[in-house]
């Protein structure tokens, strides 16, 4: 099975760093953010790569050639102006009839494998990974009369569920693929369509869209990287996934 990866906007959440490089390339630990994605891949058994490629898309060119032989890397064009919906569609012809596809930018412990049956038991065309809202702030706990008992550093909403990648799509998508945009347009359409439904995953997931996310990412990774929380998918806690 092929994984598309985004990896061609332009990122302006993240300037200065992706006015000369694409965002994908955010190092953590001294590794770019997309090869610990990879990593993740290829740990799961999934090695051949289709990099939906735009901003700065030399810099990927340049340094995926020669380097991870046991990977098959293929970076693919897609327009430095293209949305996320059009970078898929544009990698159509690199896929076979079922392929994963994913945000450059994000890490987690998804089962794969799980991911996958689940998707094919459904028989839909396309599943999305979704993950509980974690809050940006903390949580200020207090009775009835106001007495605050317990601060709560950036809880996890659980009732609520957000898009975090992880895709798995049947190639058939592309015959009702409509709109530019992934999230706002293509979802939404497949949902009315009946045809798209949600992964639940319950394990570790943070993505990177700012320095400060990269310095937390730092931070998990733990220097050599054998305790970072993406590369456990085996003990992530994958029952209780549905749609």
């Amino acid at each position: 099975m092929k994984v598309v990866i985004l990896c061609g906007g332009k990122g302006t959440r993240s300037y200065p760093f992706t006015e000369y490089f694409p965002k994908v390339m955010m190092p953590i630990a001294g590794t770019p953010i997309i090869v610990h994605l990879m990593r993740i891949f290829e740990r799961q058994g999934f090695n051949e790569f289709i990099l939906a490629a735009g901003h700065r898309k030399e810099i990927l060119q340049d340094y995926f050639d020669g380097r991870f032989s046991e990977w098959r890397i293929d970076v693919v064009d897609t327009g430095s102006e293209s949305d996320t919906a059009e970078r898929i569609r544009r990698c159509s012809a690199h896929v076979g009839e079922t392929f994963f596809a994913t945000y450059g930018d994000g890490l987690g412990n998804v089962n794969l494998r799980s991911l996958l049956n689940f998707h094919k038991e459904r028989k839909c065309l396309a599943t999305v990974t979704t993950v509980p809202l974690r809050s940006q702030y903390g949580a200020v706990h207090f009775d009835d009369v106001g007495k605050v008992f317990r601060f709560e550093e950036k809880p996890v909403i659980r009732d609520y569920w957000i898009n975090a990648g992880f895709f798995v799509f049947e190639r058939d998508v592309f015959s009702v693929w409509e709109g530019q945009n992934l999230e706002v347009e293509v979802l939404p359409s497949l949902a009315k369509r009946g045809t798209l439904v949600a992964y639940q995953h319950q394990g570790f997931w943070k993505s990177m869209d700012t320095s400060k996310d990269q310095q937390e990412m730092e931070k998990i990774h733990g220097g050599d990287g054998t305790t970072a929380p993406w590369n456990k998918f085996e003990i992530a806690t994958m029952a209780g996934a549905r749609s």
